[in-house]
């Protein structure tokens, strides 16, 4: 049975990480913060700073919407699954989503880089992935 980091839970059951992997937990937790102010940063920077740029594409605006709403229920999710010791794998899945769908979407909205349009459905199949894991493994880790 695998030594269970001091002012946690003592059960083996319980979502506390090992001693080994309290690093990783750590940076999960930060990962996750970061990744959720970055939204925040995308989303007032689309709605002020970008507003024109958005606007010239019939559908700038309301994909990036779209980009940051994904971004950051998915960083919250994330945050809250780091925290809680829970299901590294969908933690992983959920942050490849917000990369490839959230980033494809910014990046083609901006720099009209048309050959990221592949990319967009990928990082929603990650996002799938991912609720699919946490429903089928619950909160293994």
């Amino acid at each position: 049975m695998p030594s269970w980091k001091s002012g946690s839970l003592t059960s083996p059951n319980s979502p506390a990480f090992p001693d080994s992997a309290a690093m990783n937990k750590e940076r999960m937790i930060r990962l996750s913060a970061a990744l959720a102010m970055l939204g925040v940063v995308l989303g007032a920077f689309g709605a002020h700073g970008l507003k024109e740029t958005l606007q010239s594409t019939p559908s700038g605006l309301d994909s990036w919407k779209t980009a940051v709403l994904y971004h950051l229920l998915h960083a919250v999710v994330m945050y809250f699954l780091a925290v809680q010791g829970m299901e590294k794998r969908a933690w992983l899945l959920f942050g490849g989503g917000v990369l490839l769908f959230s980033g494809s979407i910014y990046l083609l909205t901006t720099l009209q880089w048309k050959w990221l349009g592949p990319v967009t459905p990928l990082g929603g199949v990650l996002f799938i992935a991912g609720w699919a894991t946490l429903m089928i493994r619950g909160s293994r880790s």
